[in-house]
């Protein structure tokens, strides 16, 4: 699918040569930091250190007080606690955060552990949220006192039962609100229309940890560490939810991805060597890492999110909060191995699934003139679901809703949407036809009955013609500036890691260099990876190593020995102990508008099988 490049506006000249000067920094990294609203040098200085002193006070938030009294109360007359949280990552590692914070201060053995429960609701047979399972469960258990945590914001019914049983329930969550709040002893969200907190975009795993903080700030001033130790679950939940990592969010991150990679939790050690990124066993490439390479927030979305998310996708979430508490070296590892089985089993999943959708979209003509995706079958698997829509959005670039047969003879779907399309509001617009829906612009689940299916199609997809311009149809790929092949030395490297942890508010620079050409040994690798080395035609001296992931159509446009223009990202790569810099091609285009026809009759040639490709077996 031909993506559209859009280029940012070049900012204030005198901002980018205040700071270049100012910092003894290059101007295309100067110049990055003003786009991203950074425009004085002290700005610049906390944003490429950040420091503790950053994080905002927990009790700027509305019902602090209250949450942190309720819970000193709990502990103090020896109360029973349950710690309930969603099943995904960002639900299990909050569990993991607040559970393993009222053991250590209850002085954990046994004791700690009858007082203080986790509860995880199944994915199947229970659904997201608050549950009556879950209600009935502290009920049966003697529990006082039930603290939610990435999930409650809506759910009304079940904390009214919760009342009726004697159970306080302090809601900590970070999705938008319903009409009205539940009847909370407590409710701690940001999004709040009623709370003035200052940062907004906190995980829900961040929320809890402002409870955690606000607790130790009241109650043990001494007790920092108590807090502090735990960034490491908020910088995983804030990779893996995909949330923005700016203000607060970059603070926490940043402190959170320094203890992964100094000291790891045993949990997370083991998974990541289940993903293929070991220990060093020599000198490592960097004094700031245990591993053999610097974990990344991609790391954590990549390697670590879905290995944890498919725990509760096949068998039970129950299995990830274990993981991030245990201690033992033999126990994690057998825990994590079982973990990445299910992983593999939902990525099998996940593939039929994905070729399955694919085929009924391909082969049917009602899709052709569809501004939207809907598709329903019955047999698809609830776990997986999300992750279909997210691959048909990637394919066709529409809004999707896929959707499938729940127990209770419902329908239940998730929705994935493209930019500047907010699906939420395209849900709500056919709230009449369901049953339940939540979530937010990008994503949201929704559950119907299967009569309101037709209508409930025909009405988002009116929703969709009249509210997304027909230039969203195409992807785009925003582009920071033009760069010189010749900038690229080792100190802006070294240099632009300053700007990481990268993500959504902060991600990571696209540049674009024109007018390049590859060295004549360009070669499709693992039958859909594009490798070449690529300079220009008046710096010969300045080539450096690409590849472009999944792009081996663009073979036909850089094997012409003609200029081609590209946009990607300046990395580090690392092989047999061996660090080079690479560029990770986001796109190529033509550097000459007449190239189009020539592409075409490349295409035609392709089709036909006149074109041969250079194959290779390893990146």
């Amino acid at each position: 699918m031909k993506k559209h490049w859009v280029r940012k506006d070049i900012p204030n000249e005198e901002v980018v040569a205040g700071l270049s000067s100012g910092l003894q920094l290059e101007r295309p990294l100067a110049t990055l930091l003003a786009q991203r609203g950074i425009e004085t040098v002290q700005q610049a200085e906390d944003f490429f250190v950040p420091r503790i002193e950053q994080l905002h006070d927990p009790f700027l938030m509305k019902d602090m007080d209250k949450a942190v009294q309720r819970l000193s109360n709990a502990i103090i007359h020896d109360e029973k606690i349950m710690v309930y949280g969603d099943y995904d990552v960002d639900g299990t590692s909050a569990v993991a955060l607040l559970y393993s914070f009222l053991c250590e201060i209850l002085g954990g053995g046994k004791e700690a552990h009858d007082h203080i429960k986790y509860y995880i609701p199944d994915r199947y047979t229970e659904g997201y949220g608050i549950t009556e399972s879950g209600i009935n469960f502290c009920r049966e258990n003697g529990i006082n006192l039930l603290i939610s945590l990435d999930c409650g914001i809506k759910a009304n019914d079940m904390v009214d039962l919760a009342n009726e049983y004697g159970i306080d329930v302090i809601i900590t969550d970070h999705h938008l609100e319903g009409e009205t709040l539940p009847n909370a002893y407590a409710i701690l969200d940001p999004k709040r229309k009623d709370c003035t907190y200052p940062y907004k975009e906190l995980s829900g795993c961040g929320v809890g940890f402002k409870l955690v903080q606000g607790y130790c700030q009241k109650y043990l001033k001494d007790a920092e560490e108590l807090w502090l130790k735990r960034m490491d679950l908020v910088a995983i939940s804030i990779a893996c939810d995909i949330v923005a990592i700016t203000g607060e969010n970059r603070v926490l991150s940043y402190f959170g991805l320094e203890m992964l990679n100094k000291i790891p939790r045993m949990g997370i050690k083991t998974i990541l060597e289940q993903a293929g990124i070991k220990t060093r066993k020599y000198p490592p490439f960097s004094e700031d890492t245990i591993f053999t390479r610097v974990i990344s927030i991609s790391d954590l979305v990549f390697y670590v999110g879905p290995r944890i998310n498919a725990a509760g996708r096949i068998k039970s979430a129950k299995e990830s909060v274990r993981l991030f508490l245990v201690e033992d070296e033999g126990k994690s590892m057998e825990i994590s191995t079982r973990i990445n089985k299910q992983n593999n089993e939902r990525k099998q999943k996940d593939k039929n699934a994905t070729e399955e959708a694919m085929d009924m979209i391909r082969n049917s003509h009602e899709f052709e003139n569809r501004k939207s995706i809907v598709l329903y079958n019955p047999r698809w698997e609830k776990g997986i679901i999300g992750i279909v829509a997210s691959r048909l959005v990637e394919e066709f670039y529409k809004p999707t809703i896929v959707l499938m047969s729940s127990e209770d003879g419902l329908i239940t779907g998730s929705a994935r949407s493209v930019k500047e399309f907010n699906i939420y509001d395209g849900i709500d617009s056919c709230a009449d036809l369901l049953e339940h829906f939540g979530g937010h612009k990008y994503a949201a689940g929704l559950t119907m009955k299967q009569e309101n299916l037709e209508e409930f199609s025909q009405r988002f997809e009116e929703y969709v013609k009249e509210n997304l311009d027909e230039s969203s149809y195409e992807p785009e790929i925003s582009v920071d500036m033009q760069l010189n092949l010749s900038e690229i030395t080792p100190q802006f490297i070294k240099n632009l890691k300053k700007f990481a942890p990268f993500g959504p508010g902060n991600m990571e620079p696209v540049f674009e260099t024109d007018g390049v050409m590859d060295d004549g040994n360009a070669q499709i690798i693992r039958d859909k990876h594009l490798k070449l080395k690529i300079f220009k035609p008046d710096e010969r001296s300045n080539a450096f190593d690409c590849i472009a992931f999944n792009q081996k159509d663009k073979m036909p446009l850089v094997s012409h020995s003609k200029p081609f223009n590209i946009i990607y990202h300046v990395e580090e790569n690392r092989w047999n102990n061996i660090v080079t810099t690479q560029l990770n091609v986001k796109d190529v285009e033509s550097n000459d508008v007449s190239d189009t026809d020539l592409r075409e009759e490349d295409d035609m040639l392709q089709n036909e099988g006149d074109y041969t490709y250079r194959t290779s077996g390893n990146i």
